[in-house]
């Protein structure tokens, strides 16, 4: 870490979530794009008041059913995923048998194999995605996402992603796909398109993601199913929505008292 950041600090928290995205950055993990992509959700943060939501809550357990429930669930992972959660990446992937896979909009084999790294110094396995393994496409998109594994992405029939664009997620929708997004902008392109997202931090999410799985793991089936069933993405986004604009009201009323 380039500065020494006293635990008393208020910001404490995301000043070293910063830190990690610079070091990210100076080792060719994150571009310079992922460093902006990041203050735009942190803005969002901030309104959120830096908190889990129960909207984000159920929108949590569902993509913990939709991943146990999955035939063949694969984790996406770029730049600022490897920098802030790569082992919950890892720990995710082993509680519910995803395959992980490097996919990136800024694709260099450089920048593919320095996230394998990370992952795998982590304690990953295979890491797909990598070099010659992107050999398949997506149909109907231009961007360089579309290069995927064919033992990955392609062949899965759930796709956990975080931080992306919208282009991707619709086309792997399109495909037939189930896509859990963790996007703490409620207004994007992914968070729209996505099967079930949730709304939050991924530094947050992710730990909660995996406690909801192995909780999960000990109940049947038919509890399972059933959060599937339950569970109404359009709703869920609303609803979040719904919290963004009564804090903005409370804070133009009272201040910043609001909690």
């Amino acid at each position: 870490m380039h500065w020494v950041i006293p635990r008393s600090h208020p910001r404490y928290e995301s000043l070293v979530v910063r830190e990690r995205l610079v070091e990210a950055f100076e080792k060719g993990v994150v571009v310079p794009q992922g460093l902006i992509a990041h203050g735009r959700g942190e803005a969002f943060d901030y309104i959120l008041g830096e908190r889990t939501w129960p909207p984000a809550e159920e929108a949590i357990r569902a993509a913990a059913a939709m991943l146990l429930t999955a035939e063949y669930p694969v984790i996406s992972v770029n730049g600022n995923t490897a920098a802030l959660v790569p082992g919950e990446v890892v720990r995710l992937a082993e509680a519910c048998g995803a395959r992980i896979e490097v996919n990136l909009f800024y694709r260099s084999e450089a920048r593919e194999r320095a996230i394998r790294d990370i992952l795998q110094s982590h304690g990953a396995g295979e890491v797909l995605g990598v070099g010659e393994d992107a050999s398949a496409r997506i149909p109907e998109l231009m961007s360089e996402r579309r290069r995927v594994s064919p033992r990955g992405i392609y062949r899965a029939d759930v796709v956990l992603l975080a931080i992306e664009d919208g282009d991707r997620t619709e086309a792997l929708v399109k495909m037939g796909k189930k896509v859990i997004a963790i996007d703490i902008n409620p207004f994007s392109r992914t968070a729209r398109a996505a099967t079930v997202t949730i709304v939050d931090n991924i530094v947050r999410a992710m730990p909660r993601l995996i406690e909801e799985v192995e909780r999960l793991k000990a109940v049947g089936r038919e509890e399972i199913e059933a959060i599937l069933r339950d569970y109404d993405n359009d709703r869920v986004l609303r609803e979040m929505v719904g919290i963004i604009r009564r804090r903005l009201e409370a804070i133009e009323r009272e201040g910043w008292k609001v909690g």
